[in-house]
């Protein structure tokens, strides 16, 4: 279940929750229990996601930035959100292949309910795409935050 929602997770911001799953399996909160999975714990992975993480928070605000559910936005949210679901699903000793599949599918469940719910709230509150684009930023490091603690 938790490999669902992390890949549900990524379809709203695709480099949040590797990153913070990155920093969970770098600080020995998450125990991958030496899978092949462990190299996202590594310095150089945390470093690349969290840049990635970051600049994703930045660009996604900015009116050039494309729609999430073109092609390339959707094969990166099945790829982030396989590899996220494969690594929770690996710190909670269950199947990796299975998580990776549940996180691959969230990602994509994510991505159009992200983008539905987005902006059905601009239109229905009358605000700024930039404040619903923050309030889904918050939405996602607190989810991402949130099912790491759970393990």
């Amino acid at each position: 279940m938790l490999a669902l929602l992390i890949g549900v997770v990524t379809g709203l911001r695709t480099a949040m929750p590797p990153a913070v799953l990155a920093w969970g399996v770098h600080r020995h909160w998450l125990d991958l229990h030496d899978s092949r999975l462990a190299f996202i714990g590594s310095t150089t992975a945390v470093v690349v996601l969290t840049v990635c993480a970051l600049g994703e928070l930045v660009v996604d605000k900015l009116p050039s930035a494309p729609n999430r559910t073109i092609v390339g936005g959707i094969v990166a949210r099945v790829v982030l959100g396989g590899l996220s679901g494969a690594v929770i699903a690996t710190a909670g000793s269950q199947s990796a292949a299975l998580g990776a599949l549940l996180g691959g599918a969230g990602g994509i469940a994510g991505a159009f309910g992200g983008l539905r719910a987005r902006t059905g709230l601009v239109r229905a509150l009358h605000v700024p795409d930039f404040v619903v684009a923050c309030a889904e930023d918050a939405i996602a490091i607190g989810a991402s935050v949130a099912i790491v603690a759970l393990l």
